[in-house]
This record gives structure tokens, C-alpha cells and sequence, in this order.
């Protein structure tokens, strides 16, 4: 008859691959990172699209030529900021067709543009421009609307 079999000391029941567990936690944190960018790439491309109707939509409905380029910018800024993102990142261009003046029947198209950054944290903000998001609208300068000169082209 055998005793009872004595518990194994020192380093010989040691389970072996303990020091993969850092690895395995930092690839974690890296592709969690990679998937939180990711869906930053996605949020700031609806704020774009949103911020490019909303600013040919005011561009178009100014008075005149002059403040509806201002109208724009503030309507696409806010809106972006409304998306929790910052304003400041924002880029916005007008360009009308056959670079017609401000008019009746002129289409016009804005193109808002957005950097997104490399690495967004928390409480800390982003570093880096990792992707520029751009979205363009068009629509054309209602020929029936009263304040400008001229008759309706279209």
C-alpha cells in the first residue's frame, strides 16, 4: 500500500503559456482601438452627409450671394458640433455649375469635408488625421423665389 502522494513544489506543476496573457490583452486593447476608430469613421461620415444638406439647403435659400456663403458655414458647423464632433475639423466648399454667379436656376453643390482623427480617447480628444470624410449635396436656386434679379433659366 502507497502513502499518500506528496503536493509538488517549486516550479514543477507550473501551467505552462502564463506569458502570452500580456500579449493576448494588448492585441485586446489594439482591436478594440482599431473597431472604436472605425465606428468614429462611420459616425463622422452620417455627420458630413447631414452637415452638406443642411448647408446647400441654407446656401440656397440666402438672400443673396454674399451672406449664403456665411449661412453655410454656419449651418454645417453646427451641425457637426450637434454630432458631438468638433467644428473646428470642419472644411466646406461651394462650387456652382459652369462657375455661375449666385442666381435663379444656378445648381450648386457643397462639399463638407471632416478629419477624423487616428486615436480618439475619452476626456482627451484625438491625435492624428487618420481620414479626411467627405459628403457633397447639390440643389439648384429656386427660379421662383422672390429677392433676385432676373427670370427663371430653367
Amino acid at each position: 500500500m502507497r502513502g499518500p502522494t506528496p503536493r509538488l513544489h517549486g516550479d514543477v506543476g507550473q501551467v505552462g503559456g502564463i506569458e502570452v496573457l500580456p500579449f493576448g490583452l494588448l492585441i485586446f486593447v489594439v482591436g478594440s482601438l482599431l473597431v472604436a476608430n472605425a465606428w468614429g469613421v462611420v459616425d463622422a461620415k452620417l455627420a458630413v452627409t447631414t452637415a452638406a444638406r443642411e448647408a446647400v439647403r441654407a446656401y440656397v435659400e440666402a438672400p443673396d450671394g454674399d451672406l449664403a456663403a456665411v449661412v453655410a458655414d454656419e449651418a454645417a458647423r453646427s451641425v457637426v458640433a450637434g454630432h458631438g464632433r468638433n467644428p473646428d475639423r470642419v472644411r466646406i466648399g461651394v462650387a456652382h455649375d459652369g462657375d455661375e454667379p449666385f442666381a435663379r436656376c444656378v445648381r450648386t453643390t457643397v462639399t463638407v469635408s471632416y478629419d477624423v482623427p487616428a486615436l480618439s480617447l475619452p476626456f482627451i480628444g484625438g491625435y492624428g488625421d487618420a481620414f479626411d470624410v467627405r459628403a457633397s449635396q447639390s440643389e439648384i436656386i429656386d427660379p421662383y423665389r422672390s429677392g433676385l434679379p432676373g427670370s427663371a433659366r430653367c
